[in-house]
């Protein structure tokens, strides 16, 4: 059996009182105070999370630009020094094997930072391909930290904690900082749907003092399951949940990040002919559609539940399903099946409550 793994921030989530569970081998925080309470605080203040399971690569090398175009689905030539990209990783049958952000540092210097499930696919598969390119592929993560600070009031805590302006600073850019005995990296990138949000790397030794001194700022010590609810909400996917190694990105609204280059897979997963539909759902009777429900039309099977809540911002179950594609038009009256009952539900815009 694999030992379970803890962040550099273990202690500091027991201290706190975090209720900790098994998160992909990881003993991480799902709630302290609560999920709806932490939901609402990222929504009207802020929220603090420990994302330091996340794995981070490190592409090297005159050829790093053109490899990370070609293992990558969006467009990584067109990322400058200082931003950053959300993007995939396909696999060589029309699915995915991740999706990642991708951060430059300098030309022939990325970040990579991956899934905590999948670090474990995406380096070897990354230094596999490598192998064609004058590039170095090195697994970071055990060196980095990650912290998220999501809310309208991040900001102004940030830069009391930092005593750095912030306010130039843009989405999908970062800025590195001193902190304590180390940089750290400010990067306005986030996965709660916040316009006001950052993802902060610290090394591990620092990482809990500068979780305190955000708590000391006014931040709400949040877990993963608002993390989830929020996530949600803003219609983001999850990997694992929305898509995983079948699911093409095509047939979803992140199509967007699938450019028409060269790149490894592209001959399995271009042109797919998307007979289901990654779509939203709202249900209009009372009950909750939770993942591996299903979701039928006029009493037949068109398709499975792959996420679903009660959205503590819009007091509705809300969820994603891959439905049959002749049935994904918005405002399709559909019904999910809960313990035997077939509950009213719409297929609906995301993100939700727009």
């Amino acid at each position: 059996m694999t030992a379970i793994k803890r962040t550099p921030l273990y202690d500091t989530h027991v201290a706190l009182g975090g209720k900790l569970v098994d998160f992909a081998g990881w003993e991480m925080p799902i709630q302290y105070e609560g999920i709806k309470a932490e939901h609402e605080a990222v929504r009207t203040t802020s929220g603090l999370f420990d994302v330091s399971h996340m794995g981070e690569v490190r592409v090297t090398g005159s050829g790093a630009e053109s490899f990370l175009n070609y293992a990558c689905l969006n467009d990584a030539t067109k990322i400058k020094i200082g931003r950053a990209q959300y993007s995939m990783i396909a696999n060589d049958s029309g699915g995915l094997i991740d999706d990642i952000y991708l951060y430059r540092e300098a030309d022939t210097n990325f970040l990579v930072v991956c899934n905590a499930s999948n670090r474990a696919a995406v380096v070897p598969h990354l230094q596999k391909l490598a192998e064609d390119f004058d590039v170095v592929v090195t697994d970071e993560s055990d060196d980095w930290a990650l912290i998220a600070l999501q809310g309208p009031e991040a900001q102004k805590q940030l830069e009391t904690v930092c005593g750095a302006d912030l306010s130039a600073l843009k989405k999908n850019r970062y800025e590195d900082l001193s902190y304590l005995s180390s940089n750290i990296r400010v990067a306005k990138t986030g996965y709660t749907g916040e316009k006001i949000g950052y993802e902060i790397f610290v090394r591990p030794a620092d990482a809990a003092t500068l979780w305190t001194a955000l708590i000391d700022a006014g931040a709400t010590a949040c877990g993963l399951g608002a993390r989830d609810t929020l996530r949600l909400e803003a219609g983001f996917p999850l990997f694992g949940h929305e898509f995983n190694g079948t699911t093409n990105p095509l047939c979803s609204d992140y199509a967007w990040v699938v450019k028409d280059k060269d790149f490894f897979g592209r001959s399995a997963l271009w042109q797919p002919d998307c007979s289901k539909k990654l779509v939203g759902i709202k249900l209009t009777d009372k009950g909750i559609a939770r993942e591996g429900y299903v979701v039928k039309k006029d009493g037949a099977e068109i398709g499975i539940i792959t996420s679903g809540t009660m959205s503590p911002s819009l007091g509705i179950a809300i969820a994603m399903a891959w439905v049959d594609a002749e049935h994904a038009e918005l405002n399709t009256v559909i019904s999910i099946e809960v313990r035997n009952k077939e509950l009213a539900a719409l297929i609906v815009e995301m993100p939700f409550g727009q």
